[in-house]
């Protein structure tokens, strides 16, 4: 993850085209094909939020977060949200698009879920409480 924090909370982030469309240059490079940039204003910050940037190839595993529900909203380009049940079968499609009519999504605490990634977006990602790195526990092998 990108972790340069600004300390200077004085002076708003500017979250712009220009910013977006560099995120998403350094996500093309990047062997995962994804990028973070953390937007707390300094490391005593104990919220998570962040920018990811994703670009179509990124795997990202089915995984739940246990203890803190998760908002997304799509600011550049689309994305689908998959979630599962307990088994691993499939419940649901959601198709997040910046320019539609569904930007965003609550999902709650525990719900099982991953991306699938069909063009280059960047969502916005908040969780409650400080960072805390995806248990193994917590990915599910479908």
């Amino acid at each position: 993850m990108n972790t340069n924090l600004q300390t200077d909370t004085a002076s708003p982030k500017r979250l712009s085209p220009a910013l977006l469309k560099g995120l998403l240059a350094q996500a093309q490079d990047s062997p995962r094909l994804r990028m973070a940039m953390d937007l707390r204003n300094s490391p005593q910050d104990q919220s998570q939020r962040m920018l990811n940037a994703l670009i179509p190839g990124t795997q990202v595993p089915v995984h739940r977060h246990p203890t803190s529900s998760e908002s997304v909203v799509v600011l550049y380009g689309k994305v689908t949200h998959v979630f599962f049940d307990e088994e691993g079968h499939e419940t649901e499609h959601i198709w997040l698009d910046a320019q539609g009519p569904l930007r965003a999504l609550d999902i709650p605490r525990g719900l099982w879920h991953t991306v699938i990634v069909t063009e280059p977006c960047v969502l916005m990602e908040a969780k409650d409480g400080a960072y805390a790195p995806v248990r193994p526990e917590d990915i599910m092998e479908v």
